[in-house]
């Protein structure tokens, strides 16, 4: 089973530097899309519904061009979840849940609160709020890979330059805990340090300023968290940087 993810910054702007012509040779089971920025009335080029894939859009209620969440899926979904019950949250298109039988796929968006402290202290009671339901959903029995831009590092392997980042949103200590509490206190498994244990220098998001991209300094903060049954499945993973569709790349994991 392969599954992708991509915080695509702009869904038609992903498409316009090439991404899906990238995806059709990638073979995914399950692509996860985060940041669509844009209603699915507005996708109607069938580039946005890839061949072979059922496509399923979550669009943020709030406000046009902003947020957004995608799964494409080789297999019908046997349920299609965008609701968690937080309106807050819900309007905002950063869920969505595709199952298939045992197995559920989460393309997940997660706030940000570099834009200021109002947004990090709603990242804050996002993070309260969403721990119980993450505990839940461990001690369900389903499997679950919770794909996507978490907007957290977990470590200074996971960030070029860890010293003057340290009071920066994505980077701050309480994030950092909330994060390695679920990894490595709950139980779930970053799949790429299923992996990777000791890998550095591997990042998923660049700042548009500067030569960031080119000097790769970026952050490891776009993720596949896995239940502990499927963290034991991990084969291979991969960040892909041949070409950029966006302020991220693409994430994939091979799962046995």
């Amino acid at each position: 089973m392969r599954i992708i993810s991509l915080n695509a910054n702009g869904i038609r702007s992903a498409g316009r530097k090439g991404f899906f012509q990238w995806l059709e040779a990638q073979q995914a089971d399950v692509v996860c899309i985060q940041e669509t920025k844009a209603q699915e009335d507005q996708l109607t080029d069938p580039m946005y519904r890839p061949d072979g894939h059922h496509c399923f859009y979550h669009d943020a209620r709030c406000k046009k061009g902003y947020s957004g969440v995608a799964i494409y899926a080789r297999r019908e979904p046997d349920e299609v979840i965008t609701q968690l019950g937080n309106e807050d949250f819900d309007r905002e298109g950063r869920y969505i849940e595709a199952r298939f039988g045992n197995l559920s796929v989460v393309s997940l968006y997660w706030p940000s609160g570099s834009s200021g402290d109002e947004r990090q202290q709603y990242k804050y009671r996002m993070m309260d709020w969403f721990a119980p339901i993450l505990a839940e959903w461990l001690a369900s029995g389903r499997d679950y890979v919770l794909c996507g831009d978490w907007n957290i590092v977990r470590s200074e392997k996971d960030i070029r330059n860890w010293k003057s980042n340290q009071k920066n949103s994505g980077c701050l200590p309480e994030e950092r805990a909330w994060m390695n509490g679920l990894i490595d206190g709950d139980g779930w498994v970053d799949a790429f340090r299923a992996v990777k244990p000791d890998a550095d220098n591997e990042y998923t998001w660049w700042s548009n300023r500067g030569q960031a991209w080119a000097n790769n300094v970026g952050w490891r903060i776009d993720y596949q968290v896995v239940t502990p049954a499927l963290g034991q499945r991990v084969t291979d993973c991969a960040v892909y940087r041949d070409e950029r569709f966006s302020d991220h790349a693409p994430f994939t994991v091979d799962y046995a």
